[in-house]
């Protein structure tokens, strides 16, 4: 595990984040502040060569770690995994969450996440350029569904936006739509999207019809912060490649955040609490394998 920043430049603000890498060394205990205790080694010199990139996008609020599990696992099978903040939409700085800005720059972000990470990445010559894939979850899934070629209406939000004061919505009442065209990655080759939000809304059939690489989409089963898993449903018959469509029973939305230290689970009990008899350590093991299978079967 090593931090990462990718520079600030004419496209956006300096990105922050982690990588992990398949690593010969045994594990330790890592602290990574907030009570965050991952197991890992630091700054571990990367094991193999001609490795798949994996990029992640959090959800909305969310951080770089909100699935480090899973990048952890993904890089003990053999991928690089590369994730960061995005402005504005984090933990920490939630300024810009409810903006239009956020929604145009995060798929930008994760194009310039890669374009680091294959090119001024002190190790980016172990990479297989030709070999990535992305993990997004809620906003994040929608910021994964951009890069790969969908197409966004943010004008389609203005039915959402009765009695709502929203920055986004007195945007759209005062005709200050986004105009710049979605930002898209074709060197994504595979994309795995978990609980995606309120795309009966921005995307039509016409506006993913570019969306044709291997697709595996998870939803949860009871949904929760704003994500309904009837909208999730919606989003099948939009794709013109039917994906691998997978719900996982008695679960929330959050269910799908990394398992939560003691720490982080006092102060944040939101994202830390399961429907009862949910076991969330045992789904990330399942989805967790799931993830190395899928990108092994379409990447490696």
């Amino acid at each position: 595990m090593s931090f990462l920043e990718v520079p600030a430049d004419a496209r956006g603000p300096a990105l922050t984040g982690m990588v992990w890498t398949p690593c010969a060394a045994p594990p330790s205990e890592v602290a990574l502040g907030g009570g965050v205790v991952v197991p890992g080694v630091r700054d571990c010199p990367v094991s193999g060569n001609r490795l798949p990139l994996i990029v992640i996008s959090h959800g909305r609020r969310g951080s770089f770690l909100s699935h480090s599990d899973t990048a952890a696992a993904l890089a003990d099978a053999g991928f690089v995994v590369a994730t960061v903040n995005h402005p504005g939409d984090t933990a920490r700085d939630s300024s810009r969450t409810d903006e239009f800005s956020v929604l145009v720059e995060r798929p930008a972000d994760m194009k310039r996440l890669t374009n680091f990470m294959l090119g001024a990445w002190k190790q980016a010559a172990v990479l297989d350029p030709q070999q990535v894939g992305l993990f997004g979850f809620s906003r994040g899934a929608y910021t994964g569904l951009v890069v790969i070629g969908g197409n966004p209406d943010f004008g389609a939000l203005a039915a959402l936006c009765e009695g709502t004061t929203t920055p986004k919505c007195r945007d759209i009442r005062e005709g200050r739509l986004p105009t710049a065209p979605a930002v898209h990655d074709p060197r994504v080759r595979a994309a795995i999207l978990a609980d995606p939000p309120l795309f009966e809304s921005l995307f039509t059939r016409e506006r993913l019809a570019n969306v044709t690489i291997p697709l595996l989409l998870w939803r949860s089963a009871l949904g929760g912060d704003g994500v309904a898993p009837e909208a999730v449903d919606l989003l099948v018959p939009l794709l013109p490649v039917r994906p691998d469509y997978r719900t996982v029973p008695n679960s929330a939305h959050f269910s799908f955040i990394t398992p939560c230290p003691p720490k982080l689970a006092e102060m944040a009990p939101i994202l830390c609490t399961d429907p009862p008899g949910f076991d969330r350590t045992a789904f990330h093991n399942e989805f967790n394998a799931a993830a190395v299978a899928f990108f092994r079967a379409h990447l490696e």
